[in-house]
């Protein structure tokens, strides 16, 4: 199984950097740290479209373990034997309630939100236990 990010995710980032782009073209004139400023935010955004181009696939998962994305781009395998637990973290902050997988291997943690699965976390957790039973989901 693999759980990717949604494809809107990396179009809207670049339409933002885009967007910065104009607005400093329109407001910008002479000012040196506006456009300093805007394209900082242009680059940063470009990049974080580019890690989701380069690695959408955010989790993999089978009955020998999981595949996540680690740093910008990198994958590292963990067996089953080293995710101590696989939870779904649950805040409400402001009125507003977020969901994070979380799979704790005793030395890190990888945090993974809807947006980075492309489903709810609760679902995946649910077909996480099933593949660590040794069972096909």
């Amino acid at each position: 199984m693999q759980w990717r990010i949604r494809p809107v995710l990396p179009v809207t980032k670049l339409m933002g950097a885009v967007a910065v782009v104009v607005l400093a073209v329109a407001f910008a004139g002479n000012d040196a740290i506006r456009w300093a400023i805007a394209g900082l935010a242009a680059i940063l955004l470009a990049l974080w479209a580019l890690r989701d181009l380069i690695a959408p696939v955010r989790l993999a998962a089978d009955t020998t373990g999981v595949t996540v994305v680690a740093g910008f781009a990198r994958r590292r395998h963990l067996s089953w034997s080293e995710i101590e637990r696989v939870r779904v973290d649950r805040r409400t902050h402001r009125g507003l309630r977020s969901e994070i997988l979380e799979l704790d291997t005793g030395d890190a943690i990888y945090l993974l939100s809807a947006n980075d699965l492309g489903a709810l976390p609760e679902d995946v957790v649910a077909t996480l236990a099933d593949l660590r039973s040794g069972s096909p989901a």
